[in-house]
């Protein structure tokens, strides 16, 4: 899964960069959905624009924590486990990005929310799925 995840990130922003000009727009559904090439020099919402180095850094420490604690999470619940691996694949596209680039190229542009990519989908889904593990199902391991 998360050669799956980082491959199809990776493929599409290397398409979207070579295909369309900084900043263009395409429309999917006119007003709702469009493609727009965007480089993203923060986090979520382009908060700590500029700070290239904490993210390389904080992206480094969770594959490190990933990589430390994976013989135990493996024994995890499968939404916890498959959360952390879809949280490390989203890292890790973004990571890649900020280090080659300093910036994350984002696409999806639903115009009511600002413009993302896979990997962030992925970190999202994969935090939703640990929240959901351990408020649910790893709770009921215990009971």
């Amino acid at each position: 899964m998360f050669i799956v995840l980082l491959v199809m990130d990776q493929v599409v922003k290397s398409y979207i960069s070579a295909v369309m000009l900084l900043g263009e727009t395409i429309p999917v559904i006119p007003g709702i959905f469009h493609i727009t090439y965007i480089l993203n020099p923060g986090a979520a919402f382009g908060m700590l624009a500029h700070q290239r180095w904490f993210f390389i850094v904080a992206g480094i420490v969770i594959v490190a924590a990933f990589l430390y604690y994976y013989p135990r999470l493996k024994r995890q619940c499968g939404w916890f486990h498959y959360g952390c691996v879809a949280l490390l694949a989203g890292a890790v596209g973004n990571l890649v990005d900020r280090i080659r680039d300093g910036l994350v190229i984002d696409y999806f542009d639903f115009r009511i929310w600002p413009v993302f990519n896979i990997a962030d989908i992925a970190i999202v889904l994969g935090v939703a799925s640990m929240i959901y593990a351990i408020l649910y199902k790893m709770k009921d391991a215990e009971d």
